[in-house]
């Protein structure tokens, strides 16, 4: 687990000992580039060569076979009054949770014995009322982690979307970055090292090339991502049956490539065929049509 204000405070350390790089935190109304490049900040258009832009400003218009899912997440971290947790062993996805509003899961990340983040993570179209949230957490604590005697330290809420939608990597001279330039996965909503990945790619470009523009990734795993969200939206398979799937007939660390991206199309296949069949092969069949 990375904490995100370590790596903030890690990235700002490095950038902070640079001479050429200024910080500016002021709200962003808009990027362009027409005749010219840059951002606007309370009216004031401010001018660049390029803009790295992770801004999404709209929910983009879906075209054909395009899907929208939200994984909406709330996580509490915990300290209990005695040991319980194995500071050794994350629990990734345990699916012991109602499946009534979608496809639902709770992972725990021990920090020590006692100390964990507990977060309670939903696939749907629809957020849920915050105390829904917060009981399916205390539900979890209670029933499967079997602790009465705790104190919450911290509390966290988010909202990812899940979409197969093409997002532009690049228009004239604003290069797109983070959610904005396509790095979460659609059927996962892993996003971190999607973009430590792509903004390695971009420095690379930049020492090679002079410019940040890179070439078009895979296409054949966006199309693996809209068959499942296709399968999860139309609730063809339950989305808990599909993972127990996945990570019970499949090594483990060739799972993780395979959602990193990483893996060949042999792999894939083989992956793939662990996953219900038919459902799959009809989705699939009416996602190209």
């Amino acid at each position: 687990m990375i904490r995100g204000i370590d790596f903030y405070e890690y990235c700002l350390q490095i950038i902070n000992r640079q001479t050429n790089v200024d910080i500016l935190f002021d709200t962003v109304e808009s990027v362009f580039s027409e005749e010219k490049t840059g951002v606007v900040v309370k009216g004031e258009r401010i001018h660049s060569d390029y803009v790295f832009n992770s801004i999404l400003f709209d929910k983009p218009v879906l075209r054909s076979n395009e899907y929208w899912l939200l994984q909406h997440f709330l996580g509490w971290t915990i300290e209990a009054h005695e040991d319980c947790f194995d500071a050794e062993v994350a629990t990734l996805m345990d699916f012991r949770v109602s499946q009534l509003n979608g496809a639902a899961f709770c992972y725990v990340l021990p920090v020590t014995s006692r100390k964990a983040l507990i977060e309670y993570t939903l696939f749907s179209s629809q957020l849920l009322q915050r105390d829904e949230y917060e009981r399916a957490v205390e539900g979890y604590i209670k029933e499967h982690l079997n602790l009465s005697s705790y104190q919450i330290i911290e509390k966290e809420f988010g909202v990812i979307p899940m979409t197969n939608h093409k997002f532009p990597t690049r228009q004239n001279n604003i290069v797109n970055i983070g959610t904005a330039g396509g790095q979460t996965k659609g059927s996962s909503g892993y996003t971190f090292n999607f973009i430590q990945k792509h903004s390695k790619a971009i420095v690379e470009s930049l020492i090679a090339t002079g410019k940040p523009f890179l070439g078009s990734e895979p296409r054949r795993f966006n199309f693996y991502d809209g068959i499942l969200l296709k399968v999860l939206s139309d609730g063809i398979v339950p989305g808990n049956r599909i993972f127990t799937d996945l990570f019970r007939k499949n090594a483990v660390q060739k799972v993780f490539r395979f959602l990193d991206n990483e893996t060949n199309l042999a792999e894939e296949v083989k992956i793939i065929s662990t996953l219900p069949t038919l459902p799959f092969l009809k989705a699939g069949i009416r996602h190209l049509l």
